[in-house]
């Protein structure tokens, strides 16, 4: 099909929307015999949150696989909706209010005259397939009780920006080749791959010991430090900060720190590249999440492996590669945490990601693995990635979203696939109704190579 074409065609499913979408959304809103899939329980209707815009209509329930959810619709509902990946991964149970946090974060969206879908998934821990057949189930249940709307967009944040990818790439199309997912929207995602992208938290797990020797203490049972904790472990996050603080001087004023505690922190941050604010948070993750990767996900198999890395940046490298603990990775551990978490870059939808150039928690290399994962499988014509120079992780500006979600539409009903300095353009225009500006470096290219960004 020509490019002329598909504008034509495009221009005309959009025109068709504005016709009928008023009675698709009168039946979507006659929430008393919603049609439902057999196995999923029809969704309640719901109060809605304060945050969202009056007259929004909201719905919650539980999947039949256990994933909590909620849905709003807004009065005047544009006919396209997106369903949320969350990030995380979180590890406690799921609650059946977990999905109001995302949904309030990204409310924009609703704002904006979206629908919005978001889920808890069935349970919490490690598992990007899990939680992309929960993903695209919350989709259908979605369908089946309001009808199919006239796009739908998946949205992943953080590790849900892994979700998404994993998702799009299984579930983009149906088993006829006919379209599910419209467009994919990832921010500040971890879409590296999960045998990638956690490496320098099984690196910091061993820099941090050899020079602190504190997790695990010496007089307590000694394990791999890849497998992140013991199973009969009663460790608590607060008991970690105390352990980190102990050894860096983390959490107390500079003038408290001493001599010894500010040359650790110093060769930890400098050969790992994790910030000094994120250092509790990183090691909390290499801990807590590697227990439930490794020792729940793979069956105790090992996926890390640091025996040939050459650690650089702290006053005496030799000592530190001569000392720091050293582990090889089972192959097949590595290859149950790929087949799992990795990313094939087989898109099939137009993708758009924004990234935080000075991201702390997913460091914008991501960005990079993924550009030469989609580019190695030939598919680089449906990516565009754009960065900011914010320095958060889990919040952007509002504005920034709202001209990625704009730029998203245009590509889908007009053909016209977007550059940085349009969905710029596009985030300046939506500026006036938000409180925050527009931080977009649309020349950034980032690199692979993670002490770099």
């Amino acid at each position: 099909m020509s490019v002329r074409s598909f504008k034509t065609l495009a221009a005309t499913t959009s025109t068709l929307w504005l016709v009928f979408a008023p009675l698709v959304l009168a039946q979507s809103q006659q929430a008393a015999a919603p049609v439902a899939a057999a196995s999923d329980p029809s969704p309640d209707p719901t109060a809605c949150p304060d945050f969202l815009p009056q007259e929004t209509r909201c719905w919650s329930g539980r999947a039949a696989k256990g994933g909590f959810y909620w849905i709003a619709v807004p009065k005047d509902w544009n006919g396209v909706l997106v369903v949320h990946a969350h990030g995380g991964p979180r590890t406690a149970t799921p609650e059946a209010n977990d999905p109001l946090e995302d949904l309030e974060r990204f409310s924009m969206t609703v704002k904006e005259g979206y629908a919005w879908a978001g889920s808890t998934y069935r349970r919490g821990g490690y598992g990007v397939r899990m939680a992309a057949e929960d993903t695209d189930d919350l989709r259908q249940i979605f369908w089946n009780t309001f009808r199919k709307p006239r796009r739908t967009l998946l949205h992943g944040q953080s590790w849900g920006g892994n979700v998404a990818a994993k998702t799009a790439e299984l579930y983009a199309r149906d088993a006829e080749g006919q379209v599910v997912w419209d467009g994919v929207v990832l921010t500040n995602g971890v879409i590296g791959g999960g045998t990638r992208t956690y490496r320098f938290r099984a690196d910091l797990r061993a820099v941090y010991q050899f020079y602190c020797n504190n997790h695990p203490q010496p007089d307590e049972a000694q394990y791999p430090l890849w497998q992140g904790l013991p199973l009969d472990s009663q460790l608590k996050r607060a008991q970690l900060a105390e352990r980190v603080q102990t050894c860096t001087g983390v959490g107390l004023p500079e003038n408290r720190r001493s001599a010894e505690q500010r040359r650790n922190l110093a060769d930890i941050l400098a050969v790992t590249g994790v910030q000094e604010d994120q250092l509790v948070a990183h090691l909390s993750w290499a801990t807590f999440l590697f227990r439930d990767m490794v020792q729940h996900r793979l069956d105790g198999l090992n996926p890390f492996d640091n025996s040939e890395t050459v650690y650089q940046g702290a006053h005496d490298d030799v000592a530190l590669n001569a000392g720091v603990q050293r582990f090889t990775a089972d192959p097949m551990g590595v290859a149950r945490l790929a087949y799992d978490a990795d990313l094939s870059g087989l898109i099939v939808a137009p993708t758009l990601t924004i990234h935080a150039k000075h991201d702390p928690t997913a460091f914008v290399s991501n960005e990079a693995l993924y550009r030469e994962t989609v580019a190695a499988a030939g598919r680089s014509d449906l990516l565009v990635q754009t960065f900011t120079d914010e320095s958060d992780h889990s919040r952007l500006s509002p504005p920034e979203y709202v001209g990625l979600f704009q730029a998203m539409m245009r590509w889908l009903d007009e053909g016209v696939k977007p550059t940085p300095s349009d969905v710029a353009a596009l985030c300046h225009d939506a500026a006036s109704r938000y409180d925050d500006g527009c931080h977009f470096d649309t020349d950034f290219r980032p690199s692979t190579d993670q002490s770099h960004n």
